[in-house]
């Protein structure tokens, strides 16, 4: 798949032991817009965060926190992504969700040879 030109960006914000069905929200929201078909999704963890309880989460040692903040970050093009977020909604209970407007620049996988 090739993607190139003006895109949607969603990211989605939720905490790292935030739970779908005894499986992580992050592990299932990359595993539905892979079968989705969208162009791809990847998972990062934050160090340091807090969201709308106030609470701050972070890696420092002395911290009592193992929740980290988590962003989930799909690219596609605007028709597929809006089409998807109806699952998130699904999904995300707390947390937060954008939409970013983005440009492509280049967006190539690998062949089979490759691998």
């Amino acid at each position: 798949m090739r993607l190139s030109g003006t895109a949607l960006r969603v990211t989605i914000f939720i905490g790292e032991n935030d739970i779908w069905h005894h499986k992580p929200v992050y592990s299932e929201i990359v595993h539905r817009a892979h079968k989705a078909g969208l162009a791809g999704a990847s998972v990062f963890r934050g160090i340091e965060g807090y969201g709308a309880s106030s609470l701050i989460h972070t890696t420092r040692l002395l911290s009592l926190s193992e929740d980290l903040p988590v962003a989930v970050v799909i690219v596609d093009d605007e028709e597929r992504i809006r089409a998807f977020l109806p699952q998130l909604d699904e999904l995300v209970s707390e947390g937060l969700v954008i939409l970013d407007d983005c440009e492509v620049i280049r967006y190539v996988g690998r062949t089979r040879a490759d691998t």
